[in-house]
């Protein structure tokens, strides 16, 4: 028996000292390439703060929405969703000028653009309220904007901040994972409602991570029209 105790208290000892001490102190682990961009929050993820919701792509979700919902985006969530209670402050991901608070940009109840110098813009969406920020105003990195809301306006239905980031045209929705610099591999495993991504079984490894989700251009055909998806077709004609 003792020798049992010795072996699960050297395996994990093993296994904390194979993670990075700021990931112990809930920071995300150093970033092997440099992104623009920083999580929306200014807390650490948990159950208490903020969990990663869907992601952005070929969502199952998106799909069985891809004739409504999504069909601006070319049937794909074009953005990130993150579960957050009502009241949450949602910071700037990056350094930009407001162009407006709760403009012609969807996700409802409120939403806020901001331009980026870097050719990007990123829009706040299902926010609790309009964003007091007025058009011209700079804003920075980290900066607090707004507070996180609910699509349904109840604080109890979904609550949730969907993000996006497009371009500067705001024409092309971009993956977001790619361009914010945090553990998304870890984020990726607590909290999900989005039930990962839709297979094309005639090209089966398309489009199944994170990271090679495509881009989508506003107005264009869908992407996903699939003569043999999985999981199977559920449509909301």
């Amino acid at each position: 028996m003792r020798s049992v105790f010795l072996y699960c208290g050297m395996l994990v000892f093993t296994l904390l000292a194979l993670v990075p001490q700021n990931t112990l102190a809930g920071s995300p682990p150093p970033q092997t390439e440099t992104k623009p961009f920083i999580l929306p929050f200014d807390s650490p993820p948990g159950p208490v703060t903020w969990l990663l919701g869907q992601m952005y792509g070929n969502t199952t979700g998106a799909y069985g929405n891809r004739r409504n919902f999504y069909a601006a985006g070319q049937g794909l969530h074009f953005g990130l969703d993150f579960s957050a209670a009502c009241g949450t402050p949602i910071v700037a991901i990056g350094d930009g000028v407001v162009i407006g608070a709760d403009g012609p940009w969807g996700s409802a109840p409120h939403n806020l653009l901001i331009n980026h110098a870097n050719g990007w813009m990123s829009m706040y969406g299902h926010l609790l309220e309009k964003p007091k920020l007025k058009a011209g105003e700079r804003v920075q990195q980290g900066q607090p904007v707004a507070l996180s809301g609910d699509p349904d306006a109840t604080c109890h239905s979904r609550p949730h901040l969907h993000l996006e980031i497009r371009d500067a045209k705001n024409t092309k929705f971009v993956n977001p994972i790619n361009l914010i610099a945090a553990d998304w591999d870890t984020l990726a495993l607590f909290g999900q409602f989005g039930r990962g991504f839709e297979r094309d079984l005639d090209n089966p490894r398309q489009w199944q991570t994170l990271y090679d989700q495509p881009d989508g251009l506003r107005g264009a055909p869908l992407l996903n029209e699939y003569a043999k998806p999985w999981p199977p077709a559920f449509d909301f004609r």
